[in-house]
């Protein structure tokens, strides 16, 4: 072989060495990609990509390495049940919980007047999801559209916190601004004003088993507040 042709092959070697130490290898084991929630530097904004199907479940953040000041929220009405859940699992931090949660109503409200069924499989439970899905379907059946404007979130509050076995349960309260506007396959309003800011009182329930490694939390019931 000549000599030029030997150098060039092991600059090739050399060239794909370093950039396998730069690049890393990837196999079929690996973890998908974490969902980033706000309050971590790659935060994500409502309007911007939901996670994957992949995920399943919406990552709603519980802690971080450094340590905090214990929560003010102990004091509150689920005081006790998030106690319960920090000793079970110390790195839950309800302020963190409170700020997943938040996007993940924004995003379950747009998705479901969207009839955005892949994003709603992945932040809700089946039973939760089946009944979501089956609300859209017969919407569509009747040739309906909705439109559901969040307008902003007056407040989120935790009322409610359990520990059952392994799987512990976060209720929360919403109050929002909403426009809800349903339309029929013409365009004429059926249901709603399209000019009318409502208040929303909503409940929703997360759950999350604490012994599993994967950190997320599903949405597992709703209710409107009375």
């Amino acid at each position: 072989m000549p000599f030029d042709l030997i150098i060039f092959a092991v600059i090739a070697v050399i060239l794909v060495l370093r950039l396998g130490r730069v690049l890393g290898k990837r196999t079929g084991h690996q973890r998908p990609p974490e969902f980033p929630m706000p309050g971590n530097d790659d935060s994500v904004g409502r309007n911007q990509t939901p996670p994957d199907e992949e995920d399943n479940v919406v990552r709603i953040p519980t802690g971080r390495d450094e340590p905090k000041p214990e929560s003010p929220l102990f004091d509150g009405p689920a005081g006790a049940g998030l106690r319960e859940i920090v000793e079970a699992d110390p790195t839950f931090q309800p302020e963190d919980f409170l700020e997943g949660a938040r996007s993940a109503f924004e995003w379950i409200v747009t998705a479901y007047a969207e009839g955005d069924r892949k994003t709603l499989k992945s932040l809700l439970d089946e039973d939760t999801y089946a009944s979501f899905a089956g609300a859209i379907d017969q919407r569509e059946k009747e040739g309906q559209r909705m439109e559901d404007t969040l307008v902003g979130i007056d407040s989120s509050d935790i009322v409610e916190a359990v520990l059952n076995g392994r799987e512990a349960r976060v209720t929360v309260r919403f109050v929002s601004q909403q426009v809800n506007v349903t339309y029929d396959s013409e365009g004429r309003v059926l249901d709603g004003d399209p000019s009318h800011v409502e208040t929303v009182n909503d409940v929703w329930t997360f759950a999350r088993d604490i012994t599993a490694r994967d950190p997320n939390w599903q949405l597992v019931e709703t209710r409107v507040a009375a």
